[in-house]
């Protein structure tokens, strides 16, 4: 979107590197591929080479995307950025497991199968399978992961609000 009249640009970095773009109604959707990659979606008439100007809906969901504009624009601009606050480390790493278990499933791997991928199979072996934790632990990364392809990743996009 271009910038107003109204809004002087005093320094002007175009919006170089993005990745593959695809064009919709919407506008062009592309990925912004540099320290942060962003998605973005450039509104019908906009000029990457020109000064743009950020849109952000006034929603629940303002803060969220207020700070994600912020990471973009500090790694423009060769900035430290700030780490994503949506998902600690462990969340990430839970969410790649469900992932992965979720697409063995879908590809026909029995859930002891899954679990040596995941954890070895010598740590599978360690046990009787019937009984193990890992078993629980698989069937429940397999049915996270099919919560989060019905919908449920939409929540890791929003901060968890306090009650």
């Amino acid at each position: 979107m271009h910038p107003p009249d109204f809004l002087p640009v005093r320094s002007h970095q175009p919006l170089t590197e993005l990745g593959t773009a695809r064009h919709s109604p919407e506008g062009t959707h592309a990925i912004s591929v540099g320290d942060v990659g962003t998605q973005i979606v450039l509104l019908p008439g906009s000029d990457p080479s020109q000064p743009l100007a950020a849109l952000i809906p006034l929603d629940s969901d303002t803060l969220g995307r207020v700070e994600a504009l912020t990471r973009f624009w500090r790694s423009r601009h060769g900035r430290k950025v700030p780490a994503d606050t949506r998902m600690t480390i462990q969340q990430r790493r839970r969410l790649r497991l469900m992932l992965q278990a979720v697409d063995g499933r879908t590809n026909g791997a029995s859930y002891r199968e899954i679990a040596a991928a995941l954890y070895g199979p010598e740590r599978v072996g360690s046990e009787p399978w019937k009984t193990s934790p890992l078993r629980d632990t698989v069937i429940g990364l397999v049915e996270g992961g099919r919560s989060m392809i019905r919908g449920g990743y939409l929540q890791l996009l929003r901060h968890r609000r306090r009650s």
